[in-house]
């Protein structure tokens, strides 16, 4: 009862009662933060991973404006249910060219991170013009417009160039060469050579959805096909146990 009675002095004085809890949640900022401070590097360095190419970032920026991130996080969580569905879980490295990042905090539809060439690219454009003839219980709405609206990459230099800003390491020539890779990537039977110098030999380069010229369905398949593939994590091995 006398602790009762303690408590309650606490919970009937309004000034006290903000000046613990302000001192209770800076002791817990500062339990978090302080030790980041003595850290070279939050991101450890993992091999594999680049910016995207221009083709990928400007199917990035049409996720984001179709607000495919409402529904789809891209973050698996190291819990053993989510592992086994999905795949390996994300590091902090995935998501280092992502601005905004896109983990997500809702799954109306499966979480995306490791999506990258688990379903082929005919799949994607019949799921992307009509989700339920692929999955018949999905709300999903159709975004089949996407293979009619051409993109040429116009701004596409520019948009680098800002992200580079941030911290994205684009060189002067990936964004010199950005509207040539930009079409180049879409195009197998152009001159490709110039995309994978610039950004490896594991880039995918094709004609996303079969149709003529660049469209916006071409890159947002472009975006999702690398997402989860550049890390090899049949070799990654965590730092804690390097």
């Amino acid at each position: 009862m006398a602790f009762l009675d303690r408590h309650k002095v606490i919970e009937t004085h309004a000034t006290l009662l903000l000046v613990l809890s302000f001192l209770v949640v800076t002791i817990g900022g500062l339990v978090q933060i302080v030790p980041l401070f003595y850290l070279q590097n939050t991101i450890e360095s993992v091999e594999g991973m680049r910016p995207y190419t221009p083709l990928e970032l400007a199917g990035r920026d049409i996720y984001i404006r179709e607000g495919c991130y409402v529904c789809h996080s891209q973050m698996i969580r190291p819990m053993r249910d989510e592992v086994e569905r999905y795949g390996h879980y994300s590091l902090a490295a995935e998501s280092q060219y992502d601005h905004p990042f896109q983990w997500g905090s809702k799954r109306t539809g499966p979480d995306l991170a490791r999506v990258g060439n688990r379903y082929s690219d005919d799949w994607h454009v019949a799921h992307l013009t009509n989700p339920q003839s692929v999955v018949p219980e999905s709300v999903m709405p159709k975004y089949g417009y996407l293979a009619t609206r051409h993109v040429d990459g116009k701004y596409i230099a520019d948009i680098m160039a800002t992200h580079r800003m941030v911290g994205v390491p684009y060189t002067d020539d990936m964004i010199a060469n950005a509207r040539a890779d930009f079409a180049a990537q879409a195009d197998p039977d152009g001159d490709t050579s110039g995309v994978t110098d610039r950004y490896g030999e594991k880039v995918n380069l094709r004609n996303f959805d079969l149709a003529p010229g660049v469209t916006e369905m071409d890159a947002l398949i472009a975006y999702l096909q690398v997402l989860g593939t550049l890390v090899d994590f049949s070799t990654y091995t965590p730092v804690a146990s390097r």
